[in-house]
C-alpha cells in the first residue's frame, strides 16, 4: 500500500514524491509508473524484496536505509542522460557530509560513494528510449543509513552504513529531502553551467586519482594511474601502452 510522505523540511518545489511501505525494487517501480508522471518523482520505499545494482547484482539492505529512485524526463541525449551519475554522487556526497566529516567520504568511478573507504552508497542509471533523446530516466539510490548487509569478497568494496561509521541517526525520508533538494540544485548547475563544472566538482572528491587501480570490465581487465575522468565521463587511466580511456568497469584498490 503507497501513501505520500509527510513533509519532513524543505521539499523542492517541482518534484513529487512517493513513498512506499515495501515493493520488489524502486526501480523497478519506477519504469511501472514512467509512462504517466507528469513531473520528475521520487519513489522511496521502506522495504524492498528484489532490489539490484550494477550489472544485476542484488542490493541487500536493512530496515532504516534508503531505497529510492527518482523518474524523470530530461529531454537529453542518451550520453547526457548517462553522465548524470556524477550529478547524483555530488549531491549523494553533499548530503552525507551532513552526518559525517566530508574528508572521510570519497567518490568511487562510477557510482559509488565511500565512507572511510567501505561502500556506503551506490547508483544505478537506467534510460529509455530508441531514438536521439531518452523517454525517461530513473536515478535509483540505495544509502546505508543503519545497516550494512555481510560482506562479501566478491564486492570490490566492503560495505559499511552511516550509523556504523559515526554518522548521526536520520530516518530515510528526512535524509531523501536533502538529497532532493541537492539533487535539484546540481542539476541547476548543469544546466547554468555544463556538464564541465558538474565534473571539475567529482573530480575535487574522487578516490584515488594519481594511483594505481585495476578496472575490470566484462572483456579485459586494465591496470594504470587513474589519471582523469574525461569530458564524456570515461576513465581515463595511464598504461604502459598510452592513456585508455574506459566507459564502464568495476574499479579495484
Amino acid at each position: 500500500m503507497s501513501t505520500e510522505a509527510e513533509e519532513q523540511g524543505v521539499w523542492p518545489a517541482g518534484y513529487a514524491r512517493v513513498v512506499l511501505d515495501e515493493t520488489d525494487s524502486t526501480m523497478a517501480e519506477a519504469r511501472r509508473r514512467a509512462a504517466d508522471i507528469v513531473e520528475p518523482t521520487w519513489i522511496m520505499a521502506h522495504r524492498q524484496s528484489a532490489g539490484t545494482g550494477r550489472r544485476g547484482r542484488p542490493w541487500q539492505g536493512g530496515e532504516g536505509n534508503l531505497f529510492a529512485t527518482l523518474i524523470y524526463k530530461p529531454a537529453c541525449s542518451h550520453a547526457e542522460a548517462a553522465r548524470r551519475s556524477f550529478l547524483a554522487a555530488n549531491a549523494l556526497y553533499e548530503t552525507l557530509a551532513l552526518y559525517v566529516d566530508r574528508d572521510t567520504l570519497a567518490l568511487k568511478w562510477p557510482n559509488d560513494v565511500l565512507l572511510h573507504e567501505g561502500k556506503v552508497a551506490g547508483i544505478l542509471l537506467e534510460a529509455s528510449g530508441g531514438g536521439p533523446f531518452v523517454d525517461w530516466l530513473a536515478v535509483g539510490i540505495g544509502v546505508n543509513l543503519a545497516t550494512a548487509p555481510p560482506d562479501d569478497p566478491a564486492m570490490n568494496a566492503r560495505p559499511v552504513s552511516l550509523f556504523d561509521q559515526g554518522g548521526a541517526p536520520v530516518a530515510p525520508e528526512d535524509f531523501l529531502t536533502v538529497l532532493a533538494t541537492n539533487f535539484a540544485t546540481q542539476e541547476g548547475i548543469l544546466a547554468e553551467l555544463g556538464f564541465a563544472r558538474v565534473r571539475e566538482a567529482w573530480l575535487e572528491r574522487a578516490a584515488r586519482i594519481g594511483e594505481v587501480i585495476t578496472a575490470r570490465t566484462s572483456r579485459d581487465e586494465i591496470t594504470g594511474t587513474f589519471d582523469t575522468i574525461d569530458e564524456d565521463g570515461n576513465l581515463v587511466l595511464l598504461t604502459a601502452d598510452g592513456p585508455r580511456a574506459i566507459p564502464a568497469a568495476d574499479i579495484y584498490f
